[in-house]
């Protein structure tokens, strides 16, 4: 069994101990350099239109300001020396050899990563003592910043009022750690945590997301309404008389209930299709950079000829894939669309979704099954693969 960077703990074990129960500091987690992008680099994609960055300022004890890029490049020449943090969203997408740093974590589903995120300070730098609802491990890239970290999670936080970000209004630390370059800490959700630089430095945010109760109510909703078939109407055979007809009873809310838990236990399918589109949906900010190269493989022949000219298709990790097999079919999930094909497709489905291109060998077999060469072609009409010649 794999270990887990050097903890001496299995990738099992991490999970076991730590994964959403506590967190953990990794001391020369990766070798340095880390990545090789520069602040100016940082900076030229918070001046970007379709790129989500945020510029934090703080002005005074419990004083912040927080300002949405696309930043004007003026803005850089005017900051003060310290006290500022700038961050930017979605950065493996936009500088592809980030993805290099997902590689470790592959242990963990695809479908539950969200983004790398690349956060620049100069000394005093801060974004506030807060609490993610999300996973994240926190690699220092360059320089050193003190983290804070509460031993408990909080469950019922008080955030700064006239504030425009949430940070807590008491926060006490139990420990402190500076990381230096190639030092990672992982924190479950709800841990307040409070990272200030050092130094100029860059930390690398690797974060893994979870669908909300109420995303994956609206997106049950979403996949029912959908379904060809008969409304069922709420129902009260057993309906008493009453001396208050504009009283809701008890049996009368107990029968709402069972309505929606019956429509829940009769279509599992459903939760299925709802629960895979919302995994894999696509987040808005990522969508002015998707392109469908699909005017010339439209068909399966046209495959055939790219294929056989030596073209290659290249893994867009901009569009989340993922997959289920069951005993009749197998559901694959693309971008928030799902498709559906047979049993017997177990296979070479589980290939397309977990590699990083796919070449004329790939193809030999994906063609010989109708049903693969087609999703192929709505994979890229989703832009979930890129044309490489």
């Amino acid at each position: 069994m794999s270990e887990f960077f050097n903890t001496g703990l299995s990738q099992q074990q991490f999970l076991d101990e730590y994964w959403q129960k506590k967190p953990l500091l990794i001391r020369n987690a990766f070798p340095t350099p880390v990545i090789d992008l520069t602040a100016e680099d940082l900076a030229g994609f918070a001046c970007e239109q379709d790129i989500e960055s945020r510029l934090i300022r703080q002005t005074g004890d419990q004083k912040w300001s927080l300002q949405h890029g696309p930043l004007a490049e003026s803005v850089f020449s005017r900051l003060p020396e310290k006290d500022w943090t700038l961050l930017v969203q979605d950065m493996d997408s936009h500088w592809p050899s980030l993805q290099a740093l997902l590689t470790p974590f592959k242990f963990i589903p695809d479908w539950r990563r969200d983004d790398i995120m690349i956060s620049y300070a100069v000394p005093g730098g801060s974004v506030g003592a807060h609490i993610d609802n999300y996973d994240v491990f926190l690699l220092q890239a360059h320089g050193v910043r003190r983290w804070q970290i509460a031993a408990q999670p909080e469950n019922q936080p008080q955030w700064l009022t006239d504030c425009p970000l949430r940070i807590l209004q008491d926060f006490t630390a139990d420990h402190s750690w500076d990381l230096q370059p190639g030092d990672m800490l992982y924190l479950p959700p709800g841990f307040a945590h409070h990272g200030i630089a050092q130094s100029d430095c860059m930390t690398v945010s690797i974060g893994f997301r979870a669908p909300t109760q109420r995303q994956l109510l609206d997106a049950f909703v979403d996949v029912l309404a959908e379904k060809d078939s008969a409304d069922v109407f709420y129902s009260d055979v057993d309906m008493l008389v009453t001396d208050a007809p504009a009283a809701i009873d008890e049996p009368s809310l107990d029968r709402a209930k069972k309505l929606l838990i019956d429509a829940l236990e009769q279509h599992p399918e459903l939760i299925l299709k709802a629960f895979g589109r919302q995994v894999t949906e696509t987040k808005p900010a990522l969508s002015p950079w998707l392109i469908a190269e699909t005017d010339e493989l439209e068909t399966p022949a046209a495959l055939e000829t790219f294929f056989a000219q030596g073209g290659f298709l290249k893994r867009n990790l901009m569009v989340r894939l993922a997959w289920y097999a069951s005993a009749k079919s197998v559901s694959v999930f693309v971008g928030g669309q799902d498709y559906q094909l047979p049993a017997e497709s177990n296979r070479l489905v589980a290939h397309i979704c977990s590699v990083s291109q796919i070449t004329a060998d790939d193809w030999q077999q994906i063609q010989q099954q109708a049903e693969l060469a087609n999703l192929l072609l709505a994979m890229l009409a989703d832009a979930a693969w890129i044309t490489e010649d």
